[in-house]
């Protein structure tokens, strides 16, 4: 086969050390992957090979540099994550991927999504009024919601942030805990402060809270209640009862969104209570500005052991 030749021009040094990674490793990830050869050329990029790979390399670099210059720090696991989507081919390109983008302005970050099914979850989000996120851990199904939240909230799109989750380990004693309604259940709120934290400052994220910009609610409160112009995620939606999601599904007021997030194959319910997280599916299916993601172990993104323990646990339990 012959070789062929494509160069591309770097304005700032500096991206070219973010792009080769350090000791070089995200160029020797790209060419063992594609199968080309990568060099510094004059201040840019020369890429040598197959016409089909360096088109693919060069694709790869497009996404990588736009990236850069939206402001975000190009990691390895940023190139892992692209070739995963150049090499398996899911219908939906690194183009896609960069129109998906959420741009977190209190931060100058840009969260990215690393897989199809990340972006299938953004775009609902953008697009429909309740969205249910469904899959397993290290699926991006919190952290995105959140970073879409704080979007929402820094573009003016909404006037607050509501957080919710079932505290069903404390049960009817969490009236009893000490601290305050945000204290009470806080613990179980964790990886949503996880997310916050990383995406505000900490002095701002107690600021909003002091001021009910930013909400924090055990889903027991949350009866009685409409929630206008407001960004609503309810996380741990397998520990709800089908009583429970419908009363915090018709919390939803004007101008607002929910986002539901849950693992069904991981639910506390006592045995015997049925799962609203997987009864809503049969109950809501088709109605009009409600939509369902169902995310698996491919669009894990942590460490790679994470996925292969659950396609252990999957295989093991068909």
């Amino acid at each position: 086969m012959s070789q062929t030749e494509k160069h591309l021009i770097l304005k700032d040094h500096k991206d070219w050390q973010t792009l080769c990674g350090r000791h070089d490793q995200n160029l020797k990830l790209i060419e063992k992957e594609l199968n080309v050869r990568v060099s510094v050329d004059n201040g840019g990029i020369k890429i040598t090979g197959e016409q089909a790979q360096v088109d693919q390399t060069s694709g790869l670099f497009d996404y990588l540099i736009k990236l850069l210059e939206a402001g975000s720090f190009v990691k390895t696991r940023d190139v892992f994550f692209a070739l995963k989507v150049i090499k398996n081919d899911k219908g939906i390109g690194l183009d896609q991927f960069s129109k998906s983008n959420i741009e977190v302005p209190a931060r100058g970050m840009i969260v990215t999504p690393k897989t199809p099914g990340q972006v299938r979850y953004i775009e609902a989000i953008k697009q429909k009024d309740v969205v249910f996120g469904i899959g397993p851990a290290g699926t991006g199904k919190t952290y995105l919601a959140m970073a879409m939240a704080v979007n929402a909230l820094k573009k003016g799109l909404v006037k607050r942030i509501v957080l919710t989750r079932p505290a069903i380990e404390a049960g009817e004693s969490l009236g009893f805990l000490p601290g305050d309604m945000a204290e009470k259940v806080s613990p179980y709120l964790r990886p949503l402060y996880d997310a916050l934290y990383d995406m505000l400052e900490s002095e701002k994220v107690d600021q909003y809270r002091d001021q009910g910009i930013i909400e924090v609610a055990p889903l027991a409160f949350m009866r009685g209640r409409t929630l206008n112009d407001s960004f609503i995620i309810l996380d741990e939606a397998q520990n709800c009862s089908v009583y429970q999601m419908k009363m915090f599904l018709t919390r939803l007021g004007f101008d607002s969104k929910m986002v539901v997030t849950g693992d069904v194959t991981q639910s506390d319910l006592p045995q015997g209570t049925t799962n609203g997280l997987m009864e809503a599916p049969k109950v809501l299916k088709g109605i009009e500005g409600i939509d369902f993601v169902y995310l698996t172990s491919e669009d894990v993104v942590r460490h790679a052991l994470v996925q292969r323990v659950i396609e252990a646990y999957e295989k093991y339990r068909s």
